[in-house]
This record gives structure tokens, sequence and C-alpha cells, in this order.
């Protein structure tokens, strides 16, 4: 009976539900305190109130959602996450919960009620279903094969509650048919705060996990499930489709093409015009994020940064590449950053950055490692450096990744013309202020960088632009993931290119010098300078008194096949010994 109890709190445990003994008494408690399903589920209004707690508990934070791309291979930060520097093993990996998937299913086993109207019912029972999928998408992703439960389980039902995973395939069906009635069921009206799952948001998700799994299946040959993967990369495509297609949504643009990229991430409220789904801050409320402190901070953070080998896949405003020029590689940070995309600008502090006092504040080495410092979500007002009342909402989902999907889906079909071009990536390059010419070749940077297996110039081209427009968004490991591009996750850290040792730097064009590199730290120092020291260990120049300067090439970065999952954790297996351990962490 312990043993029971103690696995029941993985499958049944609820936020309100505590285990105090080893009866079945727990069992006939209700997720929400005193919530009675005879007397509850009454009234469209309840089943809104209950809907209400998938929001409260499962979207993700904002920081939890920028942050999220630090296992990116374009990051640099203090350290290098665990998973991919030192001896990760199943039991630094912790437990997987299953609270939010009981209390979906209770609600789906409760909520339908011949009294409420059979619309309302299918709308809510579409959303609990979107969340379903939502869970299961994140599971599929970081553990690959996980037992399905589309019900609430007690403790009788010891066959369920200790059998084997799933396979990957059944789960993804499963979490297709979830999202399928979703974007069939819930209701078809915009949310103009987007702050809740609308048919249009369930598409737009369903085209991401569909791209995902479509890709995972292409590339990752040892599943054997390639004859399948075009399946999935049609549906991404339909999907994305159907959003285009609903005219809901555009591209933000008023025309400035220096503002209205940055303008989506710096805004209390969402830009509903090209954002689906928020993740909503407010001063009003004193609902506020730290993701201003947490990247201006040489402590707070983790000194967050962007590295030179993505750097240079962005291209020049007039559309040519830059990585085709002479020198790009060695030429110092003024010249790298002018005439590029604007949204380089807009992503990096760059040439002419201003607080909002007008203080000019060039990329800052005492907030980063590289000197590629993020700006993207970041405020402009420096009071927000040392708060936590960053009042900026934060996407979940939004128009230009269902482009980007759409590409994708297109190109990997080998179905992409120059009309989705221009409905796509063109639109995309047009809004950002780069001429939108489709490519006349592969681009060699790319493969030699990044992708050496694609030959595809489309495609490489949708790979770059999906890494630039939606880069600390939360999804470059993901992307690595379904690509079989992990490796990647070793590539050095590289910084900006110092042309002297011991010479002052102007970062911003401005004349005014803003760092210096050095092996120690003078005696006398000019004013605004930061001295950065060169330790010959964590920091180095690649040419010893010249070169990019690179962080932490004294840890060994290491991404082998068996780290497309997780591990799943000591304690679970011990629970259930059905669990098989992922292959290579046994």
């Amino acid at each position: 009976m312990k043993r029971i109890n103690i696995f029941s709190t993985l499958i049944l445990g609820a936020g309100v539900l505590l285990l105090a003994s080893c009866s079945k008494d727990f069992l006939d408690k209700e997720p929400f305190d005193k919530l009675v399903p005879n007397s509850f589920f009454t009234s469209e209004k309840d089943l809104e109130l209950y809907a209400n707690s998938f929001y409260e508990r499962m979207v993700p934070t904002g920081l939890s959602v920028v942050i999220a791309d630090e296992m990116g291979d374009y990051t640099s930060k203090a350290n290098s996450p665990a998973f991919i520097a030192g001896s990760f093993k199943p039991v630094d990996q912790a437990g997987w919960s299953w609270t939010d998937l009981r209390n979906i299913n209770y609600f789906l086993a409760k909520f339908n009620n011949p009294a409420i109207s059979q619309e309302a019912r299918d709308h809510y029972e579409g959303i609990a279903r979107f969340f379903r999928a939502y869970f299961y998408f994140d599971k599929v992703k970081t553990y690959g094969d996980v037992p399905w439960y589309n019900r609430p389980l007690d403790v009788d039902d010891a066959d369920e509650l200790y059998k084997p995973r799933d396979p990957r395939t059944l789960v993804m069906d499963s979490v297709l048919a979830d999202l399928d009635f979703a974007v069939g069921h819930i209701r078809n009206v915009k949310n103009t705060s987007s702050t809740t799952v609308t048919r249009q948001v369930a598409q737009a998700f369903k085209s991401r996990v569909c791209l995902f799994e479509g890709t995972f299946r292409k590339y990752h040959t040892e599943l054997g499930l390639q004859t399948s993967a075009d399946h999935w990369l049609q549906a991404a495509a339909d999907a994305a489709q159907a959003v285009m297609q609903s005219a809901q949504y555009r591209l933000h643009s008023t025309g400035n093409s220096a503002a209205d990229y940055r303008f989506l991430f710096t805004q209390e409220t969402p830009s509903n015009d090209e954002i689906m789904w928020a993740v909503v801050y407010n001063n009003a409320l004193r609902k506020w994020n730290d993701i201003t402190w947490k990247f201006n901070s040489a402590t707070y953070g983790a000194r967050w940064g962007l590295n030179k080998q993505f750097i240079n896949t962005y291209l020049m405003k007039d559309g040519s590449r830059f990585t085709d020029a002479e020198g790009y590689d060695t030429v110092q940070f003024v010249r790298e950053m002018k005439d590029r995309d604007p949204r380089l600008a807009q992503t990096i502090r760059s040439l002419g950055y201003k607080r909002s006092d007008g203080t000019a504040a060039p990329p800052n080495f005492g907030y980063t490692f590289t000197g590629y410092h993020i700006l993207k979500f970041s405020l402009d007002d420096k009071r927000l450096d040392g708060t936590a009342e960053g009042s900026n909402s934060i996407s979940l989902v939004r128009y230009a990744e269902v482009l980007l999907n759409y590409a994708e889906a297109k190109a990997e079909l080998g179905q992409f013309t120059q009309a989705d071009w221009d409905l796509t990536i063109g639109a995309l390059r047009q809004r950002a202020g780069v001429a939108a010419q489709a490519p006349a070749t592969a681009d060699r940077y790319l493969q030699q960088t990044y992708f050496p297996e694609i030959n595809d110039k489309n495609l490489l081209e949708i790979r770059r632009e999906r890494g630039v427009e939606l880069v600390y968004e939360g999804f470059r490991y993901a992307d690595l993931l379904r690509w079989k591009r992990g490796r990647l996750l070793e590539m050095q850290w590289k910084g900006i290119y110092v042309p002297a040792k011991d010479t002052p730097i102007d970062l911003d064009g401005n004349g005014t010098m803003d760092v210096c590199f050095v092996n120690t730290i003078p005696a006398t120092r000019l004013p605004g300078v930061i001295y950065y020291v060169i330790d010959g260990s964590a920091s180095r120049l690649t040419e010893g008194t010249k070169g990019w300067v690179t962080w932490r090439d004294d840890e060994l970065r290491s991404f082998d096949d068996k780290k497309y999952y997780r591990p799943i954790a000591n304690s679970d297996i011990v629970l259930n010994p059905n669990l098989q351990q992922n292959p290579g962490w046994q």
C-alpha cells in the first residue's frame, strides 16, 4: 500500500492535495479545495473558472521563456549548462511531475453536464485538450517515450500506475488528436488582450508541434519513422496556412524598420496585430518580470551574450551576406554593426543605443562576456537594472513564427515556391528593413558553420531567418534537437574581434573609449572604460595579444546522441521499475 501511495503522488497529486496517510480517503478529494463536482460543474461560468487553472498552473513565466535560449548554441553565459558540460547523470535529473495532467484529466472526466450548452462544453473541452497537448508535447521533447494517460487515475489502477512508457507514435498521435479537437471546437474569436487560447492560437501551436515532430522523424533516422515525417510536415503547413488565411493577424509594421521589431518585446500591452498569446505583465497590477535586471547585472544574471558565429548570420541591409565580404570575421565592432539587418541593433546593444535618460549605452563587458550584449527584451530605464519591475509582456505565440513554420514545412516537403518566399521570408525581411530577394545560391557559411548536410538554398535561408527572427524566444534548443544538430552546442563561445591588447576600444562609434582587454587591471584607469581581464583560462584572445575574445574554453562541452533525450530520473524508476531508462543513460 505504501508503495502505491508514494507513486500516486506523481499521477494523482494536485496543487492543494496533500497525502497524509496510506488510506484511500485522499482519492475522494477534488483538485480544488471544497470543490464538489455535482454542485460545481453546472454552468458555463464554472467551466470557465476551472479552465482558468490551466493558465495559472501551466503558462510559463516571461523570464523562463526568454532564458530558455541559454541552452542554445548561440548563447554564452557565466558557465555552461550542467547538461552540456560536466558529467551529467540520471541522479542529476529532477523527477517528472504529472500534477497538471491530473488537473486536466479530472476536468475532462467531470465537465460534460447536459445542462450546459453543447457549444460551451465543446469550447472548454477544446481548451482542456489544448493544454493536455501542451503538457505532453513538452514531455515528449524532453524524454521521448512517456506514459499516456487520458483519465484521472486512482489507487486501484495499479496496471496503469506502473505501466511502461508508451511509444512516441501513440503519444504524438494522441497529442495531434487533442489539437485537432481544439482547433475544431475552441471559439474562433480573437482575444485582443492576447491572454487566452483561441482557435488561431491552437492552430499556430499545432503548426509548431507538427513541424517539430515531422523534422524530428525526418532527421532522427534511428527511429525508423521517416515514412511518417511528411504527414506531420503537411499538417504543420496546413495549420500555419489556416492561421494565415484567417486574416486575424499580420506582421506588426509602422514602416519604421529601426524600431518595429523591438517594439514587440518592450510593450506592456501586447501588440495584438502580431502577438497571438503572451505572458502579460502590468504596472497597475504590480505584476512584473525581472528580465531587464537579469540581462543588465554582473551578479543577478549569468551575463548572457550572443556568439560571433551567430552574429555573422545577420545579413546586410541590402540583402547581401555579411560573410561574403573579404575579412568579415576580423572587422572591429563598429564596422561589424554598420549597415546590417536592423534587427541586429534591436537584439543587441549596437551603434547609437541610449538609455531612457539619453546616456550612451554601448555593450557592457561587465554584463556579457562576448560583447554581444542582449537588448531585445531589456527596457531602457536604468532603474530596472536593479529591480524586478519590468512591465513588458512576453510573447508565447506570434504570427512571425507561424510564417516561419509554414515556410520550413513547405521547404522540407519540397513544395516551397517563390510565392511562398514572398508570403513568409520575404515579408519578414521587408518588415525588418532588409532587401527581400530570394537567394541565388546556397550560403557556404551556413553550410560550413551550422548545417553541412543541407544543400537546399531556401531551407538554409529559412533556418537563418528562424534564428534571427526568434532569437531568445525559447525556440533554439528545440530546433537543434529536431534538426539533429545538438553537436552545435559544443561550439566555441567566440566574441568580438580585438585588434590589440592594452588598447582601449570604442564600441559605439561616438569617439569615447568603452573597453580595454588586459592581463591585469592598471593602477590608473581611463574614466568610463571597463577593463576586461584576459586570464588565459576562462577568457582568452585567440592570437595571444589580439584576436577574438573567447569565453570558457576551459570547459569541455559535450553533446552525444544520448542527450537528445533527458534521462528518466532515478527516483522515478525506483517508484516504477517498468520505466526503461533512455538509451545511453543506463
